[in-house]
């Protein structure tokens, strides 16, 4: 992220709980997707999984870059 969309975030997210909703979410898909990252070798399970994360991330980026269109 920007770092103006960082500031951006860290004065909406008091205000807008969807923001801060989708914010939280994305820092836990964050957080497994680094555990998944640290592991030398995932089962193929761990790999869907893994892939699954990685795309519920990416949408909810999408979700937080349209609530913040709407304030800049």
């Amino acid at each position: 992220m920007e770092e103006r969309d960082e500031k951006l975030i860290e004065r909406l997210v008091g205000r807008d709980e969807e923001l801060k909703r989708f914010i939280n979410e994305h820092k836990k898909l964050e957080r497994k997707l680094e555990e998944f990252n640290k592991r030398s070798y995932l089962t193929p399970e761990e790999e869907i999984e893994r892939k699954r994360i990685k795309k519920l991330k990416l949408s909810g980026r999408d979700k937080i870059e349209k609530i913040l269109s709407k304030y800049r």
